[in-house]
């Protein structure tokens, strides 16, 4: 519950120095930044392509199966 009290000591004439917030956030996002950059595997290219290739193909996946199957035809494998 906030009171008075509470409200006071955050008032800014209390101290003529305020906290940076910015750059405090700007720090933890740069340390949460540079650990998941750590963290990639060494297929994180890989994945990030085959993901990539999903989002494209996943809402299309009837047409690209005709698609495929008429190549295939064409081409006389089936």
């Amino acid at each position: 519950m906030t009171t008075l009290n509470n409200i006071a000591s955050f008032s800014p004439m209390r101290s003529r120095k305020s906290p940076d917030f910015v750059s405090t956030d700007t720090a933890a996002l740069e340390s949460h930044m540079n650990n998941c950059a750590n963290t990639r595997s060494r297929f994180f290219g890989l994945q990030a392509f085959l993901e990539s290739a999903h989002s494209m193909v996943f809402p299309r996946m009837v047409t690209f199966a005709i698609a495929g199957v008429a190549i295939l035809c064409l081409a006389g494998v089936v």
